[in-house]
């Protein structure tokens, strides 16, 4: 038996995790950072000191899970660890760096040091895609080429996926917002309609209520959109005393919009490909639901669509069968 840790330390999550390859089963904990009511993210600073506070607790967690699930002592169990898989940077890409990060990679490479077993690298990226992938039950995409979507609060990014030397799944970057991403507009959205940060499940559910019907018209060049026209717009709907269930609808569509215009030039340009959507804005059920009937998809499950470390504990393991 080889079991394979995970841990995430992104910039609003920190997660950890416990891969078990030969059942593909996954146990993972992981908690949101604190951000304090009516404000719009979190220092690196903070984000750091509550890593550090926060991550103990949830790798005690998630061993927890695992060892009660198997019938293991503790002992056992970290005895058939064989590999830690780690986010150490936001993307694959030259420069790609964020403090935070580095509350996991010393995690990880402290463990790596105790147990002596191998510490991989990855971007924050592929973890979510090779999150995506596991939950959507897709591994078997590993090792070929599809297209993918990595949407969140710092992201928003088309990528054409290859198999790569470094990472089982290497993210070429093909498209983006220019400007705000879709997170972005969500969370600023609904702040403003005094939801809590990150505002996209609570804007979700005030979106059900609308019965307004919308049809967006993207900003978009190419492979690119731009999405800084959103929260203008609901703005300007919040002063002409639009109901709030109606801007948040509106601007649900229009970041659904966006992405439906970046989706359809990506796949002309790589014609046939599978797409596969992962971050934590894609667990969006109004977007989730015309994709996939748009679509030849698969999105990650709800629960391992936001930041999470069961990515690179997954890519730790199938890194580890490629060597």
């Amino acid at each position: 038996m080889s079991l394979y840790l995970g841990f995430d330390t992104s910039n609003y999550t920190t997660s950890a995790a416990l891969y078990d390859p030969e059942q593909n089963t996954v146990w993972h904990a992981k908690k949101l950072l604190p951000v304090k009511p009516g404000e719009k993210g979190i220092r690196q600073s903070d984000a750091v000191f509550h890593h550090t506070q926060q991550l103990p607790d949830l790798l005690e967690s998630a061993l927890s899970q695992a060892a009660e699930a198997m019938r293991l002592s503790r002992r056992e169990l970290a005895a058939q660890v064989a590999g830690v898989g780690v986010s150490s940077r936001p993307r694959r890409v030259e420069g790609s760096y964020m403090p935070c990060f580095t509350v996991g990679l010393t995690q990880a490479r402290d463990l790596g040091a105790v147990l002596d077993v191998p510490v991989t690298e990855f971007s924050h990226q592929e973890g979510h895609i090779a999150a995506a992938l596991y939950s959507a039950g897709r591994l078997d995409l590993v090792g070929t080429e599809f297209c993918a979507f990595h949407v969140s609060g710092g992201t928003t990014e088309s990528l054409f996926v290859v198999p790569g030397t470094e990472s089982p799944v290497e993210a070429q970057l093909e498209g983006t917002s220019t400007d705000l991403k879709a997170g972005q507009a969500i969370d600023r959205t609904g702040v403003m309609l005094g939801l809590p940060f990150p505002a996209g499940p609570a804007l979700e559910q005030l979106a059900l209520q609308s019965t307004k019907t919308y049809k967006v018209r993207p900003s978009a060049k190419g492979l690119d959109v731009s999405l800084s026209g959103v929260e203008n717009k609901c703005q300007k709907m919040l002063r002409d005393g639009k109901a709030p269930e109606d801007i948040a609808l509106f601007c649900l569509k229009s970041v659904e919009a966006a992405l439906q215009s970046m989706a359809d030039a990506l796949l002309s340009q790589h014609p046939g490909k599978h797409l596969v959507f992962s971050g934590g804005v894609m667990s969006n059920g109004i977007i989730r639901k015309d994709f996939e009937a748009r679509y030849d998809c698969s999105f990650a499950a709800p629960e391992f669509s936001a930041d999470n470390a069961a990515g690179v504990a997954v890519l730790a393991a199938l890194r580890a069968a490629q060597q």
